[in-house]
């Protein structure tokens, strides 16, 4: 009975969400620690492609990994670990080669932040007429 319970596709879709959510919040954490770093580039998390990936290979909550020949071995892998982590495009770079915006951060920063309570008030919410 548990596992059914957890197999549950709009439960698997929140866990996706919340791993990328948080691997989203590390790197605006990383980004403002680097603020006064020379060189460095802020990072941004693109989460959602992966998360729809999953979602519409419908293959209970695993994205399977396309084979280029049938010698390959079948393997699948979960969305946190396909999470893509690049530079951010645009902003301003200073003299010092850094291009971290403490106000862009701050402000993805807080979306993030209210993105994840919304998301675990409806896991909440999900489990409570479960129980």
């Amino acid at each position: 009975m548990t596992s059914s319970i957890f197999a549950d596709d709009a439960l698997s879709a929140a866990k996706y969400a919340l791993n990328g959510l948080t691997t989203r919040q590390e790197v605006i954490s990383q980004n403002v620690a680097n603020i006064d770093t020379p060189g460095y580039s802020a990072q941004q998390v693109d989460f959602e492609t992966t998360m729809q990936m999953a979602l519409d290979n419908q293959s209970s909550g695993n994205i399977k990994l396309a084979k280029t020949s049938s010698s390959h071995l079948d393997t699948t892998s979960t969305a946190s670990e396909l999470y893509s982590v690049s530079n951010r495009s645009g902003g301003t770079y200073r003299e010092d080669g850094n291009n971290v915006d403490i106000d862009t951060e701050l402000m993805e920063m807080s979306a993030t932040s209210l993105q994840y309570q919304a998301i675990t008030q409806v896991v909440s919410n999900k489990l409570l007429l479960l129980k």
